[in-house]
């Protein structure tokens, strides 16, 4: 089974990182051979090119330019030609409006991959939905009820994005190179938040809550993400200004984007990701439990299917003095060591790539049933 992969490719974030999962760890599910189509070049392609997968270029598309739409649906038609594919899936609502009536009038099997809330669905989620998917397949139980109201006419299942364990063999001494990289010392306690540069990723309640903790000694916070988009360097900008402010920005670090985010949490001690709105997965918070990271996190979206009591603790939205109160527990390692190993479990148990891949492999190969299926 050939199956094309479509995204634009011009950002990094979940899912991108999700399709390199797909290609890295295709030897687990060897009967779903994966081709990617891309509209941008950018780190996502020169990672799929690395893992020696098929990388297709289908053109700088603007939907505020038509003509680069229909440019790029003939590129693909001319894939779609070439290759004989059994199956194409669109990784979210805008690849789904611009590429879905090709794979519609080619005759191929459409799956749709929802990574995002669509409660309140725009213009462009509108536009995806007027051609019906065989299959929609979300990524967590809370994407799926929107979903299903989205796409009404086709059958929606929950998978898990796969997630491979870390591939660190020497954690001690990554743990110990990577602090002296950054001038941390070895008994500081380093909080991590590794995410797209987005309001909603709570980065101001964050450094609100370390705010609160200045006065609390043996702590440093990193700040993994840098800006991809417009009005993201004003944001950076802005929780640089708070950190002075607030006193805390000779412990708060804005390591900027980075591509060694696991080698960064395993320097770390905890993570920290309070959104403002529901996290649609929280890839960040897997791959941060698979790492041995407590999770200190928002209580709601998809957060909430991931962390529970035994390995993190979910707080209130927008609550920094709760934020505030489980740091300081974690800092002072209050339980924090208890946590590691049943974090590193659930992970697995929610996301263990031979388990997912075979699981989506069967879904995208048959038929979907009658009933909503689950993760």
């Amino acid at each position: 089974m050939r199956v094309l992969h479509l995204t634009a490719g011009n950002l990094y974030g979940g899912i991108e990182t999700y399709l390199r999962t797909l290609a890295h760890c295709r030897h687990l599910a060897p009967e779903m051979g994966p081709h990617f189509g891309l509209c941008f070049a950018g780190r996502l392609r020169n990672e799929l090119v690395a893992e020696g997968v098929p990388v297709h270029d289908l053109g700088a598309v603007r939907l505020s330019r038509p003509w680069t739409v229909l440019a790029a649906r003939r590129r693909l038609k001319r894939v779609l030609r070439a290759e004989r594919f059994d199956a194409v899936v669109t990784h979210g609502c805008w690849p789904h409006a611009v590429f879905a009536p090709v794979a519609r009038q080619a005759d191929v099997r459409l799956v749709h991959s929802v990574h995002g809330d669509l409660s309140t669905p725009n213009w462009i989620d509108n536009w995806a939905a007027r051609t019906r998917p065989d299959l929609v397949i979300a990524n967590s139980r809370f994407t799926a009820g929107p979903a299903a109201k989205v796409f009404s006419r086709s059958q929606v299942e929950v998978v898990y994005l796969p997630v491979p364990a870390s591939d660190l063999c020497d954690r001690p001494g990554a743990r110990r190179r990577t602090r002296e990289e950054l001038g941390t010392p070895d008994e500081a306690v380093v909080i991590l938040q590794s995410s797209r540069l987005e309001r909603w990723k709570g980065h101001a309640i964050h450094l609100d809550a370390l705010a609160r903790l200045k006065e609390v000694p043996d702590w440093e916070a990193w700040i993994v993400g840098g800006p991809q988009k417009a009005g993201e360097s004003e944001l950076l900008g802005e929780l640089a200004a708070a950190a002075r402010r607030t006193g805390i920005s000779g412990r708060v670090r804005f390591l900027g984007q980075r591509s060694d985010v696991r080698r960064l949490m395993a320097a770390a001690d905890i993570y920290c990701q309070p959104n403002t709105a529901p996290e649609p997965f929280g890839l960040a918070l897997v791959e941060a439990l698979y790492t041995g990271l407590p999770v200190v996190t928002t209580g709601f979206g998809g957060a909430t299917e991931i962390v529970d009591e035994t390995c993190g603790v979910l707080t209130p939205p927008e609550d920094g003095a709760a934020i505030a109160a489980a740091l300081h527990s974690l800092i002072t390692d209050s339980g924090r060591r208890e946590l590691v190993a049943a974090g590193r479990a659930r992970a697995a148990a929610l996301c263990d790539p031979a388990v997912r891949l075979q699981r989506l492999a069967a879904l995208v190969s048959s038929p979907p049933s009658r009933a909503q299926g689950t993760a």
